[in-house]
């Protein structure tokens, strides 16, 4: 698969390192990194609703979208050539907000027939991109204590847990982890 990441403003493609953007195998789908729209929301709440994530609904990323973060709203899009019809057209999302100068990451989610592909890397270095574009000195999320896998991707990206939240999530019942990575400035 290539991952490509467009700009927001020009969508473009942006200039990554290889450390940045995982090498990810050629014989995947191709997926492009770009803003979330409108038309998007139908997928992105059917992956949210697949995915164990706490449950926003259509109404509240279209009110995301309509705001100050609709910037920080980004899909992994799969390339139309390499999708078959009926097929979705998004591989995964995340959504975040900018107060003062940190980023709190809402929801990241990546549909399951992609997974241990690379492209929740893709779609978190994307947005800690974006971060630090926009001068943010830290970012936060939260993530279900028994989620091994959602740990293990955050921790490679540089975060650390540094508090417990018990009883957090309900639906079902558990704790949260928060976690935190500063940027360096």
């Amino acid at each position: 698969m290539s991952l490509t990441i467009l700009s927001e403003t020009e969508n473009k493609p942006m200039s990554l390192t290889s450390q940045t953007v995982p090498a990810i195998s050629a014989s995947e789908q191709d997926i492009a990194i770009t803003n979330m729209t409108e038309h998007d929301l139908l997928e992105v709440v059917e992956i949210e609703e697949n995915s164990g994530l706490s449950r926003w609904g259509w109404e509240a990323y279209y009110a995301e979208l309509q705001g100050n973060n609709r910037e920080l709203m980004f899909v992994a899009r799969v390339a139309n050539g390499e999708r078959e019809n009926g097929s979705p057209s998004l591989a995964g999302y995340i959504v975040a907000r900018m107060g003062a100068d940190e980023l709190h990451i809402n929801n990241v989610a990546v549909r399951e027939s992609y997974r241990r592909r690379g492209i929740g890397r893709a779609l978190l270095d994307r947005i800690l991109a974006e971060a630090t574009r926009c001068g943010s000195q830290a970012a936060y999320l939260e993530l279900r204590a028994g989620n091994s896998a959602a740990l293990s991707l955050y921790e490679k990206c540089g975060f650390r847990v540094t508090a417990r939240r018990g009883r957090y999530y309900s639906d079902p019942v558990e704790d949260a982890l928060v976690m935190m990575i500063q940027f360096e400035r």
